[in-house]
């Protein structure tokens, strides 16, 4: 459920970029006539891509144990966006327009790198002076362990049931290290020796 809602929210705030993209190139070229004609072809288009973009991205919110200053941080650009967007194409207001789309453009980044500077640069786990044994399980409190509980079982943020994986050792290393759905890439964060050790740690899991 999570998943299919993470991949729907993706497509709709990008068509949800792609008509404001457009409606604003139309307005910053004086394109009036041509910009009134579109609004009225793609009004209920848009609508119901704002709909499908608010509640996607609510039950995203909700439901997500990935949050922080980040998620904050585009809940208050968007609510800005938003008010800046009507008021500039109401009135042909070319600046406000553009700030809108910046702020809309600058509220994909941080969604998509979850920082609000737009990097993708995460704190790394410090496993300098724990054991070679004991690696894995740190790395996996650390950073697994939010979204897929004690046990591997706890399922947040469309998070698998671990315990249940058929990956091979081979597929489960290329997953930590590339990340996929919801699931962050860790090859800035963790060394060679973490991801092994924490992949063998989620493979001695009782089942």
């Amino acid at each position: 459920m999570y998943t299919g809602m993470l991949h729907t929210h993706k497509l709709v705030v990008s068509l949800f970029l792609l008509l404001y993209l457009i409606k604003t190139a139309m307005l910053v070229l004086n394109k009036h006539d041509a910009l009134d004609t579109f609004t009225k072809k793609t009004q209920i288009a848009e609508m119901i891509i704002s709909t499908l973009f608010l509640l996607t991205g609510i039950y995203l919110a909700v439901n997500s144990a990935n949050t922080g200053a980040w998620l904050w941080m585009k809940i208050f650009v968007v609510a800005c966006s938003i008010p800046l967007a009507v008021i500039g194409f109401k009135k042909k207001n070319q600046g406000l327009a553009l700030i809108s789309l910046m702020f809309l453009i600058y509220a994909y980044g941080i969604s998509e790198t979850k920082s609000p500077f737009m990097s993708n640069e995460k704190e790394k786990v410090n496993t300098s002076n724990i054991a070679a044994a004991d690696i894995g399980k740190s790395v996996y409190e650390e950073k697994c362990m939010l979204c897929h509980g004690n046990d591997g079982k706890l399922g947040l943020s469309g998070a698998k049931d671990l315990t249940l994986s058929t990956l091979t050792h081979a597929q489960k290393v290329e997953l930590v290290l590339n990340g996929k759905n919801a699931m962050m890439s860790f090859k800035d964060q963790l060394t060679a020796e973490q991801v092994e050790a924490v992949v063998q740690y989620v493979e001695a899991m009782p089942k």
